[in-house]
């Protein structure tokens, strides 16, 4: 059994900027966070059971995305290969696979091979609200996606008309832990107090190390949060929906994602520019636009039929 899932490719960004604010006073507020999203349900599906296993110089199908359209669409020499495949569409009723011929192997996530994979994505993107598949996304023959879309064909819509002219835009938060555990330290008299008192005495200073490091971890979550929650508050009206996923490392305070309608993606592009002006303390990683990876949760189980 074979698991296929939308999921977003690691590669370079398209949009970034990292710019360091200051957070005037009273400017965060508190109870924001991530607006949750409709999401794609499960779908089971049988593909047809190849006669024999295939050759390595055999073609297979390999599948970028999900579309809606009933006519043929063609995107030119954009996929996976040496010399870039032709990318077409594979058709169900009102919906497509968009595809390209490639060898039945395994493909490997080499940089060119992701960035191809993302490429077509991005130009599909332009005109057509896109389902991303996973990278490595292959089907023997043109039958076998027909019976994808087929099986799958009510989630497809679904999901299609969820996310129907919307965009992902991803923003990642950093801020200098040092530098905040200093600002605490002046700020909070008692850690400054308890900080002194470790630095003057003579004999063991565990019990008053282990307090004082509660308190800076008390003091930074609380902050943290404060800093979150005023960021997500001011990206609220610009945004259809939003996901908190987890940072990674000691310095990323955010790691989010943004689901933003096509009309308002300059609007969205403006103020998180006015955000990070605001926050002089804090990094801010910003990008997108991507197909809507965050926002669409169909997982394909692939059943070879008997």
């Amino acid at each position: 059994m074979a698991k296929t899932a939308a999921k977003k490719p690691s590669k370079s960004t398209k949009r970034e900027f990292a710019r360091k604010t200051a957070v005037p006073a009273g400017r965060d507020r508190a109870g924001g966070g991530p607006v949750a999203a409709p999401r794609g349900k499960l779908e089971r599906v049988k593909v047809p059971a190849p006669a024999a296993a295939p050759r390595p110089d055999s073609e297979g199908k390999y599948v970028y995305c999900i579309v809606r359209s009933e006519e043929p669409l063609s995107f030119g020499p954009l996929g996976l290969g040496q010399e870039p495949a032709d990318v077409h569409t594979v058709h169900y009723r009102d919906i497509a696979a968009v595809v390209s011929n490639t060898p039945m192997v395994v493909q490997d996530p080499t940089r060119e091979n992701v960035l191809a994979h993302q490429r077509v994505n991005e130009t599909v993107m332009q005109k057509h609200t896109v389902i991303p598949m996973s990278f490595g996304t292959v089907f023997k023959t043109h039958d076998d996606i027909i019976e994808l879309l087929r099986s799958a064909y009510d989630a497809f819509s679904d999901v299609l008309s969820k996310m129907k002219d919307k965009f992902e835009f991803g923003l990642k938060v950093l801020w200098d832990r040092d530098q905040i555990v200093r600002e605490i330290e002046d700020e909070d008299e008692d850690i400054r107090r308890l900080k002194s008192e470790i630095s003057s005495q003579k004999g063991s200073t565990y019990f008053a190390r282990m307090q004082y490091g509660r308190l800076i971890d008390a003091a930074l979550q609380s902050r943290s949060e404060r800093y979150v929650a005023g960021i997500f508050n001011a990206l609220r009206d610009v945004s259809v929906a939003s996901r908190s996923n987890k940072p990674i490392g000691d310095r990323m305070i955010m790691n989010a994602a943004f689901l933003v309608a096509r009309d308002k993606e300059q609007a969205f592009d403006s103020r998180v520019k006015e955000i990070g002006q605001q926050y002089e303390k804090l990094t801010f990683k910003y990008t997108g636009p991507w197909p809507p990876y965050n926002f669409v949760n169909i997982r394909l189980k692939l059943e070879r039929a008997h």
